[in-house]
């Protein structure tokens, strides 16, 4: 690291954090230290939050308390996390619905929403306060960490742009100046055409990136183009994949094209970082101090049960620092595999997690055949998730896109506007519908597909 990103990671963020009485560093130092925890250490720590959420969700929200009644629990009989089993999942109908029931009547409040991306067509609204807010941005750099990545480091976000820029001069100036004091440069990852992935390229050879951060499927793209051009002319970039699943096949582009230190990661918009990979690169681990991660099979008369190690099953997650708007056995749509307890090869006790099913995006056609990365409308509805309870793209043979809507009342003209132009950025040449449906079907395996593709006509 140079002279000023030692500066920037010794004192500048530090400061900066101090000044805005945000204790990251601190709990970055906390968070170093645990994850070295014996389990059993690991275990006292979860089930002292779990205490501590359950007894204010019981006092201070509606919902929970006669969550807890209902089945005939106190504010104190939940001990640790194995007991949570003795409360329902809490699926996203009811997240939508308990909205305002869930939320505290007393400090802490809270103080951020956050719209999920919508990856199940169900985009949602969460709110959370600062304790949480601080915990996720300890979190995500102490996994960053894992991959190498620094405060202090150039990093290359090749990540999804929102669908419109801050609106005023002075928040675009503002963000602007925090990317460049920070070291970061973010580049829109949606475009897959050659001519967009060589200017990827040339500001690889430009910026020269100590990390970068991607979503997967984008990432693996462009490193076959970088093989597939003879581009590369730098050494090993430790690269930290999310959004999707890091496939073997994806690994190993990634591995030719920027050399072997690939990291994938699993968050969401409601809890941000869930799980990252270590230099064992065997699984995922868990951020154990700030949640509980459980994976379920539900079964076809209505219950549920813990998944078998090696069973795959679906991810439910308590936020045990959000204390403003509980998340308590929230059912968040994705589907992961069960590990069974161990020490990693790292030396770590935190559970692993993984691999994750059913999050890659299928990828769509803009006029001229280009690929473009269906997570273009998982962005689309952050910004819209007040018109939308669900939404799927169809593209069809003819590459004619169809976007279907079950919206929450009208679809505004302008809401509508807004879409078609998004889309129109995007999918250039290709011919976009906008329909309003009552209901989108689940697929045969429980879950609807906000994408579907289908073959193109020959």
């Amino acid at each position: 690291m140079d002279l000023y990103g030692r500066l920037l990671h010794d004192v500048l963020f530090p400061g900066f954090e101090a000044l805005r009485n945000r204790p990251t560093v601190a709990l970055q130092r906390y968070l170093d230290h645990t994850q070295w925890a014996s389990s059993d250490e690991l275990h006292a720590i979860q089930s002292g939050l779990l205490r501590r959420l359950i007894r204010h969700a019981w006092h201070h929200t509606r919902h929970y308390r006669e969550v807890l009644e209902r089945a005939g629990l106190g504010p104190d009989d939940l001990r640790g996390p194995e007991d949570l089993v003795r409360l329902p999942l809490l699926d996203k109908d009811t997240l939508r619905a308990s909205r305002e029931t869930r939320r505290a009547d007393a400090p802490p409040y809270a103080v951020i929403d956050k719209v999920s991306s919508g990856s199940t067509g169900e985009p949602t609204t969460v709110s959370y306060n600062a304790e949480s807010r601080h915990w996720r941005d300890a979190t995500r750099w102490r996994g960053y960490g894992w991959a190498g990545y620094r405060i202090g480091q150039r990093a290359l976000h090749y990540w999804g742009f929102g669908v419109t820029p801050p609106k005023s001069r002075w928040k675009r100036a503002k963000v602007e100046l925090d990317h460049r004091l920070k070291r970061d440069l973010y580049i829109d990852c949606t475009p897959r055409s050659d001519e967009h992935l060589a200017h990827v390229v040339d500001e690889i050879r430009r910026y020269r990136p100590e990390v970068i951060v991607t979503y997967s499927q984008a990432g693996a793209t462009l490193a076959r183009y970088v093989t597939r051009t003879g581009a590369r002319t730098w050494g090993t970039i430790p690269v930290i994949c999310g959004a999707e699943r890091v496939f073997d096949h994806d690994r190993e582009a990634l591995t030719e094209a920027f050399g072997p230190a690939v990291f994938e990661t699993y968050g969401s918009r409601e809890v941000m970082l869930m799980a990252a990979e270590c230099e064992a690169h065997d699984g995922m681990h868990l951020a154990m101090e700030t949640q509980i991660l459980e994976v379920v099979v539900r079964e076809p008369d209505g219950s549920s049960r813990p998944a078998a190690p090696g069973e795959a099953g679906e991810v439910v997650v308590t936020d045990l620092h959000n204390l403003a708007s509980p998340l308590i056995r929230y059912l968040n749509g994705d589907r992961a595999v069960q590990r069974a307890p161990s020490r990693c090869a790292c030396g770590r006790w935190l559970s692993r997690l993984g691999p994750i099913e059913g999050r890659v995006t299928e990828t769509l056609r803009d006029g001229a055949g280009n690929p473009v990365s269906g997570l273009i409308f998982n962005i689309l509805f952050v910004y819209i998730t007040e018109t939308a309870k669900q939404f799927q793209v169809v593209q069809r043979a003819d590459d004619t896109v169809v976007l279907r809507i079950v919206p929450d009342g009208e679809i505004r003209p302008d809401a509508r506007a807004q879409m078609l132009a998004y889309l129109g950025r995007y999918l250039p040449g290709v011919p976009v519908e906008i329909e309003a449906v009552d209901d989108i079907p689940l697929g045969p395996a429980g879950k609807r597909r906000l994408v579907v593709v289908e073959p193109r006509a020959t």
